[in-house]
């Protein structure tokens, strides 16, 4: 399953958009098997564990590094990464606002032939530790399809639109951000000078700057992902995904995956301060 910012932390920060999902309880006890498959199939349990590479990126958000909380800092991050909880976390949030017929129509794109390729690229592409190097591979590869006028570009940003057509990526990352400096501030962690609607106002100033950052990386996470498929099966990725339904459900995918990455950050404001050390923001 796509997910559009790769690594959301790596960018900027990261941070929430919860979108207004109401609690629908649409499944039966017992079928919560079904919503396992529903992350298996489409890949979304591996784009849920990729989250723990963000927490690199935590004490960058803070004007720390890692380095700054010695060999505690991996013991820390695993604990609060923890990816059984992630899984938790994000199985829960779907049983309340997963519909069957969108769930069922997910499940048969990525359950085709063609689904369970992309998907394992997908899944790999999640996966890579290396940031800087995927998002270099990438960018030669945009410039080339741009050097030749590839039609496939156009493909490529077919696909990033719908997956992220209301913008909620740009909005997630900077409540992600604030969500996790505000709880650093309130641990003690940091000295934050500034208070929360100013914080808002801060980040909303480069909100241009983000927003074009975001397409750029997108756009080489897509072209280096799907470097192994043809323009036609690329072609027909998008087409799925701009389909209503599929719509609806990356909006939900992306709300969860957001959702369960402020929620750890938020968790592991808290726990850096037992690790004490602070700096002043």
């Amino acid at each position: 399953m796509i997910m559009l910012t790769r690594r959301v932390a790596g960018i900027l920060a990261a941070s929430v958009f919860v979108l207004a999902f109401g609690a629908q309880m649409v499944w039966a006890s017992g079928q919560r098997g079904k919503i396992e498959s529903f992350l298996q199939v489409t890949g979304f349990d591996v784009a849920l564990e990729s989250i723990k590479l963000s927490a690199g990126s935590a004490p960058n958000m803070l004007g720390l590094e890692a380095e700054d909380f010695g060999t505690q800092w991996t013991d820390l991050t695993g604990q609060v990464f923890d990816v059984d909880l992630m899984h938790g976390l994000a199985v829960d949030i779907l049983e309340q606002t997963l519909s069957p017929e969108l769930l069922d129509h997910a499940a048969d794109f990525y359950g085709s032939d063609l689904g369970q390729r992309l998907v394992a690229a997908e899944n790999r592409s999640h996966m890579v530790e290396d940031d800087a190097a995927k998002t270099e591979a990438g960018e030669a590869i945009v410039a080339g399809l741009v050097r030749i006028g590839s039609n496939r570009l156009a493909d490529l940003r077919r696909m990033i639109q719908a997956v992220d057509g209301s913008g909620s990526t740009v909005k997630a990352i900077h409540e992600i951000q604030v969500r996790f400096m505000m709880a650093a501030a309130g641990a003690g962690v940091i000295d934050l000078r500034l208070d929360e609607p100013d914080l808002r106002s801060l980040l909303a100033e480069r909100e241009g700057a983000l927003r074009r950052a975001v397409l750029a990386s997108s756009l080489s996470g897509a072209a280096f992902t799907y470097q192994s498929f043809s323009d036609a099966e690329v072609a027909d990725y998008a087409k799925a995904l701009e389909h209503p339904k599929m719509i609806e459900v990356y909006e939900l995918m992306n709300a969860v995956q957001f959702e369960v990455m402020a929620n750890r950050f938020e968790a592991l404001a808290a726990e850096m301060a037992d690790l004490q050390t602070s700096s002043e923001l």
